[in-house]
């Protein structure tokens, strides 16, 4: 049985049970249960009829990537698509539903709206995830995000790219070697980086923005 509706039965049967003793109990699905742990939404989803949230992922991205949507239904569709992975296990989900390679690939998008949503969904995505960090070593996206961090001629793109970085190399050493290679040699920190010295992590954000800011004025 699919572990979303297995969910739902067990919730059905306390549910039941608590009615028998007491009929005042809450019958709301939203409702937590004795265990304290609320019933799943993709359970409760199936149960209602409605999309997943990974059916909601992939059919945001579709609108994003049509060429018949107009940019402003774009751009809401990216901000949907942003709350949606703000959950670890919706970002963890971008692999398996294929989202990875097309949001990347929107960093290089000719709208700078298009490209900074990329790059800010990028950063919501790995922060705190290190199964996420990982995914962008291996599309090679932190190059292309120091890159639009440092000299793209949008401002709000450049905000976003450093935004991204900035979750990028928080404890995770080995995109923060990759960030720091990508830099030119007046940004690259002197001696050995630690990912884990959030100090020395925010001196070279910090550093970014900065140059970023004096190149392009």
């Amino acid at each position: 049985m699919d572990p979303g509706m297995n969910q739902l039965l067990k919730w059905g049967i306390e549910n039941s049970d608590a009615t028998t003793v007491d009929p005042s109990a809450s019958t709301d699905p939203t409702a937590e249960r004795s265990s304290g742990r609320p019933l799943n939404s993709e359970a409760l989803q199936a149960l209602l009829g409605g999309p997943s949230n990974a059916d909601l992922m992939k059919s945001s991205m579709a609108a994003i990537q049509s060429g018949e949507v107009p940019l402003d239904q774009k751009l809401v569709a990216f901000d949907n698509f942003e709350q949606l992975i703000e959950n670890i296990d919706n970002a963890n989900n971008m692999e398996s539903l294929g989202l990875w390679t097309p949001l990347v690939e929107l960093l290089g998008d000719e709208q700078a709206e298009i490209r900074r949503m990329a790059a800010w969904c990028i950063g919501t995505a790995v922060q705190n995830n290190e199964r996420a960090q990982e995914k962008l070593v291996v599309f090679n996206a932190i190059p292309i995000l120091v890159k639009l961090a440092l000299g793209d001629s949008n401002e709000g793109v450049r905000k976003k790219a450093t935004y991204a970085l900035s979750s990028e190399i928080r404890n995770y050493q080995v995109g923060a070697n990759i960030a720091i290679k990508a830099l030119p040699e007046s940004l690259k920190p002197k001696g050995h980086f630690d990912a884990g010295e959030m100090e020395a992590v925010d001196e070279v954000i910090q550093d970014i923005r900065d140059h970023a800011k004096h190149t392009l004025v």
